[in-house]
């Protein structure tokens, strides 16, 4: 045996899967990032790291660099993505009783622009080929869908997010929800740290903090737990996703699933991308009105005075935070609306060119680390909105709203914000997160039905609501 850290990349033939990445989401132990029929999915352990408090980031990113920095490549792909490889999803918050994690697989599929690739990552000193890879992916793919208990996959998420008890908050769902929802196979659904009535109380009192000139803008989060007697499977729920949301970016990592529309931080080479939104309207708002819906968009959302200083405000907080770490930075002048099968946001683009700092490129972690939270997910100023948020959530939120995705020794990688997700707690419950942007004129019951309509993606590929 050997210490030695080694890879190895080679082509696949994808003519063997024509459904693109999402063919290989067959088991709910699976870690995928995937957007588009591209991405990544990765099987088995092979390392894990975990940290948690105000260091998580940097902690995690000394972790990879000293991982990496020994290994032996061998990589005929050469694309993001290629070589030693880790999965990550963070806590949102540098208090959260969740564990922050990075997890290195065994095996990595990856398809991108139409080409596809596997890597075999190990420690062991045997013979590392083109045939062991493809002998260790069959095994892992042998099992099929479900091939993994979710007690067994999700454990770690759920131990450390979904029934921990941050100051007071109940361990146990509270009541019932009293939205009546169509409910399928026997499931359950309840609220989870706050009653809707409670939760809007909390909305309230935001606003009024924000007329006191405390801060500009607060965002409030609320979960709710389903019971399915059927079972959860993240598998199915992961591919569910991915055919239902194709701009979004399906991810899952330990029992954290989802699909998120927003990109925290993507970077290629010295290019840095990211993808902001802040302005949400429901698309149910639409039905009855005159007119095409996007038509109804552009003038309720686009048109809102309110939705756009909420935008304006998640930009600035982005771009003042990515500005050392770029030499040239530019972002659209106007936003565009992001449709998507439940709701229209207003997005922007934001793309970079990064600079050497202290003699090196940044990498994804440390610009994480400078990034995180932004406005989107907390609110401005940052530590007034992060005080306001422990004190009227009553929720530690865990990896929700926190980033996940990937990395590569390379330097690339994608990091989303975990939105539009839920945490696997056991084999038949789940608890599913959302969150609203509350600024000066917003109204507690809106941003409820808010809630609800963040909700849907996630009810939807559970198959307990339409």
């Amino acid at each position: 045996m050997t210490s030695t850290f080694r890879t190895l990349t080679v082509p696949l033939d994808d003519k063997a899967f024509p459904g693109g990445l999402p063919s290989f989401l067959v088991r709910d132990d699976v870690l995928c990032w995937t957007r588009r029929e591209a991405g990544l999915a990765g099987f088995g352990e092979i390392a894990r790291f975990t940290s948690s408090g105000p260091d998580r980031f940097l902690e995690a990113d000394i972790w990879w660099r000293h991982l990496v920095l020994e290994a032996e490549v061998a990589d005929s792909v050469e694309l993001p993505g290629t070589g030693p490889v880790a999965f990550g999803s963070f806590a949102f918050s540098k208090t959260s009783a969740h564990e922050s994690r990075l997890i290195v697989p065994e095996i990595v599929v990856g398809v991108r622009d139409n080409q596809a690739w596997l890597t075999q990552l190990t420690f062991d000193g045997g013979p590392l080929t083109e045939e062991t890879a493809l002998a260790a992916l069959d095994r892992w793919l042998d099992g099929g869908s479900h091939a993994a208990s979710a007690t067994e996959s999700t454990t770690p998420a759920a131990n450390s997010a979904g029934d921990a008890s941050v100051g007071d908050v109940p361990a146990q769902a509270g009541g019932a929800v009293v939205r009546p929802l169509p409910l399928a196979a026997g499931a359950t659904l309840h609220t989870g740290s706050l009653s809707e009535e409670a939760w809007m109380e909390a909305v309230a009192a935001g606003v009024a903090e924000i007329r006191t000139g405390a801060l500009e803008k607060l965002v409030l989060a609320r979960d709710v737990v389903a019971t399915i007697p059927s079972g959860v499977h993240a598998a199915d729920v992961l591919r569910e996703l991915a055919a239902r949301y194709r701009e979004c970016w399906t991810y899952g990592v330990d029992g954290l699933v989802g699909a998120t529309p927003e990109m925290l931080i993507q970077v290629e080479g010295r290019t840095a991308q990211a993808r902001v939104l802040a302005g949400t309207l429901d698309r149910r708002d639409a039905h009855g009105e005159d007119g095409p819906p996007m038509d109804y968009a552009t003038r309720v959302l686009a048109g809102s005075e309110k939705q756009r200083h909420e935008h304006e405000i998640a930009i600035q907080s982005l771009t003042k935070q990515l500005a050392p770490f770029s030499e040239a930075m530019n972002a659209h002048d106007e936003p565009f609306i992001l449709e998507l099968p439940n709701v229209w946001h207003l997005a922007s683009d934001v793309k970079a060119e990064l600079t050497e700092v202290e003699g090196h490129v940044p990498t994804c972690l440390a610009l994480i680390n400078a990034l995180h939270p932004t406005a989107a997910v907390c609110g401005t100023p940052t530590l007034v909105a992060g005080e306001l948020i422990r004190r009227l959530e009553h929720l530690d939120r865990g990896p929700y709203a926190g980033p996940v995705g990937w990395l590569d020794a390379a330097g690339n990688g994608e990091w989303g914000i975990a939105l539009r997700g839920a945490v696997i707690e056991s084999p038949e419950t789940v608890r599913l997160y959302a969150g609203c942007g509350i600024v000066d004129g917003s109204q507690p019951e809106a941003e409820l039905a808010e809630t609800w309509a963040k909700f849907r993606p996630m009810l939807e590929s559970l198959g307990i609501s339409s």
